[in-house]
């Protein structure tokens, strides 16, 4: 007989914005996603549903995961910093109290049942905060040099280097990747249950997973804006389907 869970598109929970904006003759706060994101899981052999900042009991939270396969943490603005155990600096713009909130309940319920999680960009910070890491809220500050977020909504493609015997290399098959930056914050104190997977070419950590976990990933990367490389995208889907 057919393997119908092999067979059946996994079903992938993306969080999102919230965030004041204009479409089409509505002019409010939206709930919105960049696009790229659903291209990527669909490309890899997924369906989408979104999942929006609100405010979440943990039964709530229970509900939702229910219907989910795997869960990806979205990039967006800053983790507010008291999170992490820090007063806000200048540059820190932490403006989504209700989503950091959201993204923390969803990841206490989704690790302990060990559903699949890609973490990508806050998605990776954010994971790395609910764990009990620390964040660099400014990198410029710290390395001397804003690569990492070029401007203009540019993202910049830098090299990254890949750690062995790790998840992320697997999935990538390769030492290196390419990945497309936009982010002036970083991972600084790693929480003990993360693996580092990832580092750029000054050593900022880039990448972790979390350890003896099915598919705990996360990049500091947006690898939905590089659509001809979905690796990650798939192995997500995969862990999804099994």
């Amino acid at each position: 007989m057919p393997d119908n869970r092999a067979m059946t598109k996994p079903l992938i929970g993306l969080t999102t914005y919230r965030t004041p904006g204009q479409m089409t003759i509505y002019d409010g706060e939206l709930a919105v996603l960049p696009a790229q994101y659903v291209s990527g899981v669909e490309r890899a052999g997924g369906i989408v549903t979104l999942v929006p900042p609100q405010e979440l009991s943990s039964e709530d939270a229970h509900r939702i995961l229910d219907s989910l396969d795997a869960l990806i943490i979205t990039g967006g603005a800053d983790i507010n910093p008291r999170r992490y155990r820090q007063t806000p600096g200048i540059h820190t713009q932490a403006s989504e109290d209700m989503r950091d909130e959201l993204e923390d309940t969803l990841l206490t319920h989704a690790i302990a049942r060990s559903l699949p999680i890609l973490g990508i960009c806050r998605g990776a910070q954010m994971l790395n905060v609910h764990l009990g890491g620390t964040l660099h809220q400014h990198l410029p500050d710290v390395l001397g040099h804003d690569r990492y977020r070029v401007g203009d909504g540019v993202f910049h493609p830098e090299i990254m280097t890949i750690e062995p015997d790790t998840l992320l290399h697997s999935l990538m098959g390769e030492d290196t990747a390419v990945g497309h930056v936009y982010h002036h914050q970083g991972i600084d104190q790693v929480a003990d249950r993360l693996t580092v997977s990832a580092r750029g070419f000054d050593g900022l950590v880039q990448g972790v997973e979390i350890r003896d976990y099915p598919f705990g990933v996360a990049v500091q990367w947006h690898p939905e804006e590089n659509l001809e490389d979905i690796r990650i995208f798939e192995g997500l889907v995969a862990a999804a389907r099994a």
